[in-house]
């Protein structure tokens, strides 16, 4: 079972998850369960010394942990799985500067994951090109309204959580981008 959500509210540890090469050892310990710093510098295109010393530093501030058995090069990695979440709206000073970082590195990430998908999408099966979707709307809420709809968003977003463990992946399953927000569309004025 998760732990509850870890809400990150020190700069140091904002932005040492910031870092785009610290951002792919999760995702890829995440697909993959446990991994060595060689295979997973192998799923990220980085050197496995390098690789190493990002888990290191992702380690210190609990976003990884060593999975245990082995020493040394060997020595595998697992993601510490925990819902994380940062960007409240009483951050200021170097705290809000480094969760802005953060929230702009995952956004760019996620930007690049879907003009990933469009470049290459028509090699899927039909059926996979058909399920992919994405939906946009402008509508006008409360605060309290774009809160409920928040909530039921991350509610559907994070269904299926469990399937971080590869044990728990359905026969046919495939690794599927999710990405959804709903935001303000202008700055906030008084009426």
């Amino acid at each position: 079972m998760d732990e509850p959500e870890r809400k990150l509210r020190d700069a140091r540890e904002l932005r040492a998850l910031a870092h785009p090469v610290r951002m792919r050892l999760c995702q890829a310990l995440y697909e993959r369960g446990t991994a060595t710093a060689t295979e997973l510098a192998e799923m990220v295109g980085e050197s496995p010394a390098n690789c190493s010393w990002h888990l290191r530093q992702l380690a210190k501030y609990g976003f990884v942990e060593e999975a245990g058995g082995a020493k040394g090069r060997n020595r595998p990695w697992r993601p510490v799985p925990r819902a994380l979440s940062w960007g409240d709206g009483d951050e200021t000073g170097e705290v809000a500067a480094a969760s802005d970082a953060l929230s702009a590195q995952y956004t760019e990430q996620e930007f690049a994951g879907l003009r990933d998908w469009l470049a290459w999408r028509r090699t899927d099966p039909p059926e996979w090109q058909d399920a992919a979707n994405w939906v946009q709307n402008v509508d006008w809420l409360t605060a309290e309204e774009l809160k409920e709809l928040n909530e039921a968003l991350i509610a559907i977003v994070t269904r299926h959580r469990e399937r971080r463990d590869p044990a728990e992946r359905p026969l046919g399953a495939r690794r599927v981008r999710i990405f959804a927000w709903a935001v303000p569309a202008e700055p906030y004025a008084e009426d």
